[in-house]
């Protein structure tokens, strides 16, 4: 049965958060704007803010009977190939359609039948088949996979000052400066479009298209050649997957047949890892005069549109399949990847986007995708690959209080984005009986604990009750509510709600004073892992570590697009936000040492990356207990870009790294490894090998018992000759030992292998995780990599 999946309401707010990893420059300090895991965003600005979202509530969730799915006669199928077997790209183009007819028994019935021939990065096609005829294609010799064509969700100022990356124009000193600002570098956005009126895609001052590019820009609905300029070089749209397996196709009423964005969230993303500086930013709470940017601000960008605003945002695997072969073909330096898929331990799930994505990475490309927004779930993690750079999400040090005084001057804080005028003393009250709430809430403030018995309470039928506004009264699992644009809508923690229904049931009539919100940043606001930020181990392989790495996605000031919709629509938030702020920084990464590799870049983020916040203090993570973040959290830690650029050491990995992975898992067989790589004598390693060595800036064993040993490999990239010694912290009650116990290099020696023996030392029974570190240091550089460690002496007994 075929698995689709769909943005409910809470995906549609949530992953709209992405956006502006913009800079705020203001009155000449640094500073900025963004919000807080609440209130909906002002409606008159063309600037979105990004708040963690929540499902919608109400009584349609409850009544609303299930459909089911459609199944089209003819669905869409993709036959995996594996490398190319010809560099003309016609001859490939033609041997798909050779297999096809083989099949189907004309190309009269091929041509029908074909979808798309991904023959640039690749080799493979999708096809519209009736499943006998799929399953006798799958039989075909060439055939190493086939995938039922699934359907993929897209998972933003303060940012790069918040990771050390001041951005005026006339700074001087860093990574930003050494790069000119990412100039020359080509970033690939596969999303939901692009807005190329947007200030963010203005060319002012740009150079000339870099001549390795062969990309170009597709006219059509409301789009044309002239929309692309020096900063915008490319734009396409792919939709043939999408609409061939939906029973109502997609048309110009309701989309842009085009590269254009409807929903926002690719002209969001792109903004965030390489918008332009756009001045006199003005919102609500923001100083006059901001400056805002993306990570990568001189690079270039090139949208490939794979998807479309149905059901809330959706995207075909055999879309998002060909956006990656042409953007191969067209010569990105970095793709941007804000999808996935679901968490199931499944083969399927995980080649979605794996697949294309190893293709880019052994061609130089980096692909930096989301962890998902199913946090915070232990194994929700997505996209765990190890060719693929994973990304957590974080908030940022600003927080967006709402002063709420009572009658006494008495003043406890609430979170809120209530930009409206002050509202005076009002009466405020306390009520689980919603049957009469046109008669209790009218012209009165409502405290509601939304987890009692009587369950949330939407604040749009407080509104349409005559309310004034709502404090919601919440622990820190529960989801935000969605809330109508300018009406207060105030956040508080169960202690200070708990105060707060103290005074109103010992007052006969208790008055309170609502304040607009006001913007609190720098140390005093504490960073978190964000709630809906997915977390490890990988379901799928759990002895690889995701998330890889982890950075700023919630709280982020982005532009939108114009839009009769509500301004709530496009408050996204979340992974999908935090993965185009890494991918920017990968793009200046890969401006100053462009003879790295995908995996060496990686490793330079996640050994140098930071396990507190820029002030210093523990990363937490939200959602339940407020527990210091671990592994399974944020991989290497929070991204500190100005130390990655001088890592010292990376653990650095090619394809046969990943054959080894593909292997040691048993997806893959030596026929399918020469298929793979193009290479007939290529070949599985060795049955001993394990999935415990692949060259990963991590160690990560989930079932010690006895003594377990793991290599590793490190290459120097700083000075020639180092010596390196280790630093062990040990996870709790584990022995952990290290040899050698010095790494020597030197003119002659840029690599060297060490080992690790692991042993469950004070432990006797089936554990938890338990984490601690490996650092490699030459009393200049630390490199750290997380060690994550897990008994199991009675095996599959996880009580």
């Amino acid at each position: 049965m075929k698995r689709t999946l769909k943005m409910d309401s809470s995906f549609r707010l949530c992953f709209a958060a992405i956006a502006f990893g913009f800079v705020f420059i203001t009155n000449g300090k640094l500073s900025s704007g963004t919000t807080p895991h609440e209130a909906d965003p002002p409606q008159a600005s063309i600037f979105a803010f990004s708040p963690e979202a929540a499902p919608l509530e109400g009584d349609d969730f409850l009544t609303d009977k299930p459909v089911p799915p459609f199944v089209p006669e003819f669905p869409v199928y993709i036959f995996y190939l594996g490398e190319r077997k010809h560099n003309d790209a016609k001859l490939v183009k033609q041997s798909h359609f050779a297999i096809l007819k083989s099949v189907l028994g004309s190309e009269e019935a091929a041509n029908k039948s074909m979808v798309y021939s991904y023959h640039h990065g690749f080799s493979g096609f999708a096809a519209k088949l009736k499943p006998a005829e799929a399953e006798k294609l799958k039989n075909h010799p060439e055939v190493i996979l086939l995938l039922e064509n699934r359907k993929l969700v897209m998972q933003t100022t303060r940012t790069w000052d918040y990771l050390g990356q001041f951005s005026t124009p006339t700074s001087s000193k860093g990574l930003l400066h050494e790069t000119n600002m990412g100039s020359g570098a080509i970033i690939g956005v596969i999303d939901s479009g692009i807005w190329s009126e947007s200030g963010a895609f203005d060319d002012y001052g740009y150079g000339p298209i870099p001549k390795h590019w062969r990309g170009k820009c597709v006219s059509a609905d409301q789009f044309s050649s002239a929309d692309c300029n020096r900063k915008l070089i490319g734009a396409k749209y792919y939709i043939n997957g999408l609409n061939a397996d939906l029973e109502t196709r997609i048309n110009s009423t309701t989309e842009y047949l085009s590269p254009r964005d409807r929903i926002g969230h690719g002209t969001q993303v792109s903004s965030t890892v390489a918008g332009s500086f756009v001045s006199n930013v003005t919102l609500p709470g923001l100083s006059s005069g901001s400056i805002m940017r993306g990570g990568a601000p001189k690079a270039h960008i090139a949208m490939y549109k794979a998807c479309w605003g149905v059901e809330g945002g959706m995207c075909s695997v055999a879309d998002v399949w060909k956006a990656f072969d042409e953007a191969i073909h067209d010569g990105v330096d970095v793709l941007s990847v804000s999808l996935g898929g679901s968490a199931l331990k499944s083969l399927d799930a995980e080649i979605d986007i794996a697949i294309p994505a190893l293709h880019a990475v052994n061609r130089g490309i980096p692909v930096v995708s989301p962890a998902g927004n199913e946090g915070s779930r232990f194994s929700s993690v997505v996209n765990v690959s190890p060719w693929i750079l994973t990304v957590a999400a974080t908030t940022l040090d600003r927080s967006f209080p709402t002063l709420i005084t009572l009658e006494n001057n008495k003043t406890i804080l609430g979170q809120s984005l209530y930009t409206g005028p002050e509202i005076g003393f009002t009466e405020v009250i306390s009520t689980d009986d919603h049957s009469n709430l046109d008669q209790v809430t009218k012209r009165k403030i409502l405290l509601h604990f939304s987890a009692g018995n009587s369950g949330p309470l939407a604040p749009d039928v407080i509104q349409k009750n005559g309310g004034i506004a709502l404090i919601d009264m919440r622990s820190p699992t529960d989801d935000r509510l969605e809330c109508p644009v300018n009406f207060p809508c105030i956040y508080v923690d169960l202690e200070v709600g708990s105060e707060l229904f103290f005074d109103i049931h010992t007052t006969r009539s208790l008055k309170i004073k609502i304040s607009p919100y006001k913007t609190i940043i720098g140390e005093s606001v504490a960073s978190k892992v964000a709630k809906s930020s997915a977390r490890g181990p990988s379901a799928f392989s759990p002895a690889i570590l995701k998330p890889d790495i982890a950075a700023p996605g919630v709280t982020l000031l982005t532009p939108r697009i114009p839009t009769d919709e509500d301004t709530s629509e496009f408050a996204y938030s979340g992974t999908s936000m935090a993965t185009p702020v890494i991918a920017g920084i990968v793009a200046l990464l890969k401006t100053s040492h462009p003879n790295w590799s995908p995996a060496a870049i990686k490793s330079a983020l996640v050994t140098t990356a930071m396990k507190t916040d820029p002030h210093g203090e523990r990363l937490t993570v939200d959602g339940g207990n407020y527990k210091a973040a671990d592994a399974f959290d944020y991989g290497g830690g929070l991204v500190n870009p100005e130390k990655a650029t001088d890592p010292g050491l990376v653990y650095d990995m090619d394809i046969n790294d990943y054959i080894h992975y593909l292997c040691s898992q048993a997806l893959y067989t030596d026929k399918k490894v020469s298929a793979l790589t193009g290479n007939v004598t290529k070949k599985c390693p060795s049955s001993g090998s394990s999935i415990l060595d692949v060259n990963v800036p991590s160690i990560t064993i989930p079932d010690v018992k006895g003594n377990v040993t793991v290599t590793r490999t490190v290459t120097n990239v700083g000075p020639v000759d180092s010596v390196y010694t280790p630093v062990i912290e040990a996870p709790f009650g584990f022995s952990v030992k290290v040899s050698p116990e010095k790494l020597v290099f030197n003119k002659g020696s840029n690599k060297t292998a060490f080992t690790v023996s692991v042993s469950p030392g004070s432990h006797r029974v089936n554990t938890a995780f338990y984490f601690g570190s490996l650092t490699w240091s030459d009393g200049v550089r630390n490199v750290t990599i997380p060690i994550s460690l897990r008994t199991r002496f009675i095996p599959d007994f996880f009580l």
